[in-house]
């Protein structure tokens, strides 16, 4: 029986280069599973003004043109290597569409569930699904008509793992969890922690299974951990600093931690916190997060190696 050779990685948000990059890792690392684990979309639309002799955009606060249709595909695919969405429009259907708050929100769902889409049917057309497990997680940050765009390609043979526990070689199940602990920025899966020790005893009780051979996939990171340092911030969302440095605070889950603590799981797969790339062990467990930089087209990952007796080796990915 072969090994387990597992990619790991989360927090794209929309950008679809990293998107390509996380799906390509499994015929350059030869790998049997890869999972992608959380806040898989984006969070602004750039409008992309019909001048009608040329088109522009503003991103980031500067000016970007495109004069004929092969200029404006390749500012399209500029604006998705940053992990926004983009719609074509004059100024003064701008102007409209600006006046009505309704039909901004179902633009941005539209165009979330097309790239979503777009997304899964390359996946099913370039990595050969029956040879590599693909795993894909909506996370906190993701709305909730994310689940059931996934769930439609599962006959196709991507897995959707928040209702189940997925199984491995060798024994190993994996057990995922999108929520996380509460947030100042409200996103749409955040519950007290008191509440998600609920949630992450329920998904125990679906493990049959030998539980030292558990993968927890769990977007939020423990507690107290070298993976969950997030800069601290001011009753006005803005990072507090200290000698021109961030000041640095622990901001993961208490539950997470604790059931680390009691159920140590061979391995714990985390994200959600950008800055807080590493690796850290909890008793036994040896947890990681390859952390984020998706608006600069780097992807982090992880590759993880395990054999019957557990984990052979890992390596940290980036570019």
């Amino acid at each position: 029986m072969a090994n387990i050779r597992l990619f790991f990685s989360v927090d794209v948000h929309g950008n679809t280069e990293l998107w390509n990059k996380w799906m390509n890792a499994a015929e350059k690392y030869k790998t049997n599973v890869i999972i992608l684990a959380g806040d898989l979309t984006g969070k602004a639309i750039i409008p992309i003004f019909d001048m009608k002799d040329h088109y522009e955009a503003e991103i980031r606060g500067k000016k970007r043109v495109a004069r004929g249709k092969e200029e404006l595909e390749d500012l399209k695919r500029f604006i998705e290597g940053y992990g926004y969405y983009y719609v074509v429009l004059t100024p003064e259907e701008a102007d409209e569409l600006a006046k009505d708050e309704a039909k901004v929100d179902a633009l941005f769902k539209q165009l979330i569930s097309e790239r979503m889409r777009k997304w899964l049917d390359i996946l099913i057309q370039k990595v050969d699904l029956s040879s590599t497990m693909a795993i894909v997680m909506p996370g906190n940050d993701d709305e909730f008509y994310i689940d059931d765009i996934i769930r439609e390609y599962e006959d196709r043979g991507i897995l959707y793992p928040l209702d189940k526990v997925i199984e491995l070689e060798h024994g190993y199940q994996v057990v995922s969890l999108d929520y996380v602990n509460p947030t100042p920025w409200s996103t749409p899966r955040e519950v007290p922690d008191k509440k998600l020790a609920k949630i992450i005893q329920e998904k125990m009780e679906m493990v049959t299974g030998d539980r030292s051979k558990v993968i927890f996939n769990f977007h939020p990171p423990p507690y107290n951990t070298k993976i969950d340092l997030a800069p601290k911030l001011d009753k006005n969302l803005r990072p507090v600093y200290i000698g021109g440095a961030p000041e640095m605070v622990h901001v993961g889950s208490t539950s997470v931690r604790k059931a680390i603590e009691e159920h140590q799981p061979i391995l714990g797969l985390h994200g959600h916190i950008h800055e807080s790339s590493g690796v850290d062990k909890i008793g036994n467990t040896l947890v990681m997060n390859p952390g984020s930089e998706y608006s600069e087209g780097v992807l982090r990952a992880y590759l993880i190696e395990l054999d019957q007796d557990g984990i052979v080796d890992w390596w940290r990915i980036e570019g």
